[in-house]
């Protein structure tokens, strides 16, 4: 208090503290377990309060960590969903002059999604980019085989249905497996 008794405003200590992982960012926030500074761009809000990324235990959630042998194990399945798909697809459609029309959409998103359970069951049902990858390189074998059976031509010139059978299928099949 001065001598006509007001009070002075409370400055900020000179020590100013800073975060434990942007060096540069002053803050005023602490970890509610270990006392690390942290700042808001740090921070983990749990149910207990604020805290720093190693105490609030962050990781990826086991469905989206795809390692290395999960996606060689994706990509042997949908290698062979493509080979059985396309097989298949190639027997039916063999002779027949523009096979589906309009239901080659719904045919489309069948081979889609046998493809991409084909991928995820071999993955034990992760999700992810490189998978994602896997299910469409599936999809391009079983369009390639379909054509080379049905059509004896890898890529054939008048197949418009066929091309967009294969852009449905892989979008299916990529939009299945997104994370």
């Amino acid at each position: 208090m001065t001598e006509q008794g007001e009070t002075q405003p409370a400055m900020p200590p000179d020590d100013d503290v800073y975060c434990a992982r942007h060096p540069r960012v002053a803050t005023v926030l602490r970890c509610g377990r270990c006392g690390t500074p942290i700042c808001p761009r740090c921070l983990v809000q749990t149910p207990v309060g604020a805290r720093c990324p190693q105490c609030a235990n962050v990781r990826r959630l086991p469905t989206f960590d795809v390692s290395p042998a999960y996606l060689l194990r994706g990509l042997g399945g949908g290698l062979a969903g493509g080979v059985a798909v396309g097989a298949v697809w190639g027997f039916i459609t063999r002779g027949s002059s523009g096979f589906g029309g309009f239901f080659i959409f719904f045919i489309a998103i069948g081979i889609g999604y046998a493809i991409a359970e084909a991928v995820g069951l071999a993955a034990n049902r992760r999700r992810g980019l490189g998978l994602q990858v896997c299910a469409v390189a599936g999809v391009l074998v079983a369009y390639f085989l379909h054509n080379l059976i049905a059509i004896e031509a890898l890529l054939p010139e008048r197949d418009p249905w066929g091309y967009i059978a294969l852009l449905v299928a892989a979008a299916y099949a990529w939009m299945r497996l997104k994370f």
